[in-house]
């Protein structure tokens, strides 16, 4: 029977490990684990611009917050954005139970949310302005649950974590763009870029991917992928947004980092189209009642960052497009 992680979580028996206040993080590895020697974490965007906004953007204050947050709860979980991040690291011991295990040695990325995973952090290193990557040492649990990649030797590692990170969208914008779609991409931030060039390797007939960063959105006009449009335009304006997106589209994705956007999607959608929102931000009783308040019957989907096959899927796109490298890393 799957463990599941039950047995690291502190004081709530019967609590799953990403709900719980405090995980166990100091116990050796058990028969359903692996043990693993950290050596980045990447932690979530959401969490990072949370966290960098509270402690005004000072690089040491935001160090300080995630050593404390790790030290205090066993796992790297902000209680405000409710999220956390990835991490990699070297295979340091497996238990007997674990199933279809890597050797010893193999280094790996974690494909489970830091928010559940028992994390102890003996050092961390600079926290970047510019990049959400930080190295650190220290030691993980994964559990029999936890899916996990091993790391691909032929991509930078900055570049395969940025992009692990966020494999659950480009997969699953690619399952549900159906050929010849009108597709609309909320962010062009990692996550909102893999997802629109998933989106145009599906088929759709049209890609806008929306920002209110002309730099990076120059950056993806000089990749040159067919049908793949820019828009420079802010989705905290849900009417001047949706005017600017033109005709409705049939598939909308949030991939922003920041609340208030979910008016702008419903409103560029059209009837009985898709809408998916892989923000952490997104605020999902607003969207619902956003909208039903203006009469729309879209779907409204939330973006789970588990999809079959989607590390493979990543690490594929990759490999074909190395000029997508330096938007990520």
């Amino acid at each position: 029977m799957l463990s599941r992680g039950l047995h690291r979580v502190v004081g709530q028996p019967g609590v799953l490990p990403q709900q719980a206040d405090r995980l166990d993080a100091l116990s050796p590895c058990q028969p359903g684990e692996i043990e693993v020697a950290v050596e980045h974490i990447h932690i979530d965007a959401s969490s990072m611009r949370q966290m960098r906004c509270a402690h005004g953007g000072e690089p040491g204050a935001v160090r300080t917050a995630v050593i404390d947050l790790v030290a205090r709860r066993g796992k790297l979980h902000n209680p405000v954005t409710d999220s956390g991040g990835m991490l990699t690291g070297i295979v340091r011991a497996v238990g007997c139970a674990f199933p279809a295990a890597p050797s010893p040695g193999t280094r790996i990325a974690s494909l489970a949310s830091l928010t559940l995973t028992p994390l102890r952090l003996d050092e961390l290193g600079a926290i970047d302005a510019r990049s959400n990557s930080v190295r650190a040492r220290g030691t993980a649990f994964l559990f029999d649950t936890s899916p996990w990649v091993a790391l691909p030797a032929d991509i930078p590692e900055a570049v395969a974590l940025a992009a692990l990170d966020v494999a659950g969208a480009p997969a699953r914008v690619r399952a549900r763009t159906r050929p010849g779609d009108r597709v609309l991409i909320v962010g062009a931030g990692n996550s909102g870029s893999l997802a629109a060039i998933a989106a145009a390797e599906a088929g759709a007939g049209e890609v806008l991917i929306a920002d209110i960063d002309a730099a990076r959105l120059r950056a993806l006009d000089a990749l040159a992928v067919p049908g793949l449009r820019t828009l420079h335009a802010d989705a905290g304006d849900a009417l001047g947004f949706a005017a600017s997106v033109g005709d409705p589209v049939d598939l909308s994705v949030s991939c922003v980092d920041r609340p208030g956007v979910e008016s702008a999607c419903i409103l560029s959608t059209g009837a009985g189209g898709l809408i998916l929102f892989f923000s952490m931000t997104t605020n999902f009783g607003r969207a619902a009642l956003g909208a039903e308040g203006v009469g729309s019957a879209v779907t409204l989907e939330i973006g789970n960052g588990f999809y079959p096959g989607h590390a493979a899927l990543v690490i594929e796109m990759l490999r074909r497009r190395p000029a997508l490298w330096p938007l990520l890393a």
